[in-house]
């Protein structure tokens, strides 16, 4: 059959995306290994790239005849993924995520957009009635009483150039809590990708504390963030300057329209290094007569960032809801535990983060070339299998 094979994606994910190094050399923790790392790394990612959530599962497509053209040499049970993963150094699957966003922007796969975006956002994943790990978080019912442990992580994602690249997580466990698991994200994320990679941070209002916009500040990176009753004094005096008068913008976005107030003038409060707190509200009317509101601020000045652009990186954020955390689990089993145990969670999380970073680039960068239209992702997960199945046409 001619069109997009599982042995393409593999050459693709080698070669043009610099990924050999990575997966001959993953950082397996196994003393003596039998099976070689690169196999067990491989299957796992064209197993999330296959929607295959299990590790019995890939052990099922690893004994199947649909072996070699998976490029996996040879068999292996669920119990040796299992092994495998809780031994797996997560740094080296994070610093290759950080390589191939920074290799994707030297080939110029946001080269159509005017500012690369970082949003970050918390989620819970993974319910079990099982005996907890050090990551669990109790789950408790109406009366109190603990049901089910659920578990917790921060995922940071670019945003903004019309195709969402997820990078990184955090776990936090028991004691531990989003803000503090964001800010160790974002630390990271910029140490790793260099200060040069992203022009703005999108977070909810969860973030929006002094401290931590300071750190982003001298990080290099302006924030948009949502405004919330968490600053009461500021949102306060938002409501006071905009409500009850006219509209300082209005325009359609898409079948929306869009009502906007911009002001560049409101005080920051006692600890925040900004000069000055930027404040927007939007009202965008829905076509069923649904009406969203919000207030956003920022440390952009109205040179820096027209009022129409701060609602179109405002709106950036969604981006880690719909193409993150919903697609990571709705399609490639993010919520599903494979193994419990903390080690083999966090690895499984990264490497459902790379094979959505590889399909995405090969999907809507690499086989869109020409005039014909973009894939869409279950269009290649239904070319990928009936590849496993064919005989493959390579001219």
């Amino acid at each position: 059959m001619k069109g997009p094979h599982a042995g393409h994606l593999q050459n693709y994910a080698r070669h043009h995306l610099g990924l050999k190094s990575y997966f001959r050399h993953p950082g397996d923790g196994r003393s003596q290994p039998q099976i070689p790392a690169e196999a067990l790394v491989w299957a796992l990612v064209i197993g999330q790239i296959l929607r295959v959530s299990s590790f019995c599962r890939v052990e099922w497509l690893v004994h199947s005849p649909a072996r070699s053209a998976l490029g996996v040499p040879r068999p292996f049970s669920d119990d040796t993924l299992a092994y495998f993963t809780e031994g797996l150094d997560p740094e080296i699957t994070r610093q290759a995520l950080a390589a191939t966003l920074k290799h994707a922007k030297r080939n110029k796969a946001f080269e159509n957009t005017w500012r690369i975006g970082l949003a970050v956002d918390g989620t819970g994943a993974g319910y079990t009635t099982k005996e907890p790990c050090s990551l669990c978080h109790p789950v408790k019912d109406k009366e109190g009483h603990v049901c089910g442990h659920l578990h917790h992580f921060v995922m940071i994602t670019v945003v903004g150039t019309g195709l969402t690249l997820p990078l990184d997580v955090e776990p936090y466990g028991p004691g531990d809590c989003e803000y503090n698991a964001g800010t160790r994200l974002v630390q990271r994320s910029v140490a790793r990708l260099g200060p040069r990679f992203a022009d703005y941070l999108v977070v909810d209002g969860g973030f929006a504390t002094a401290p931590f916009l300071n750190a982003a500040g001298k990080l290099g990176l302006p924030v948009v963030a949502r405004l919330k009753g968490n600053l009461p004094q500021l949102y306060a005096a938002a409501q006071a300057r905009f409500v009850g008068r006219p509209p300082d913008l209005t325009f359609q976005d898409g079948d929306d329209w869009v009502e906007l107030w911009d002001a560049a003038d409101f005080d920051p409060w006692e600890t925040l290094e900004w000069e000055t707190v930027r404040v927007m509200r939007y009202r965008q009317h829905k076509r069923d007569g649904t009406v969203v509101e919000a207030y956003w601020h920022t440390n952009f000045s109205l040179a820096e960032l027209p009022s129409r652009s701060f609602y179109r990186l405002a709106k950036s954020r969604w981006e880690i809801e719909n193409q993150g955390f919903n697609d990571g689990k709705n399609r490639y089993g993010m919520e599903h535990i494979r193994h419990h145990e903390p080690n083999s969670l966090l690895v499984c999380w990264l490497l459902i983060l790379l094979a959505l970073v590889i399909e995405r680039l090969y999907r809507l960068r690499y086989l869109h070339r020409g005039d014909h239209g973009v894939r869409s992702a279950i269009d290649l997960v239904g070319y990928l299998w009936l590849s496993l199945c064919c005989p493959i046409d390579s001219s």
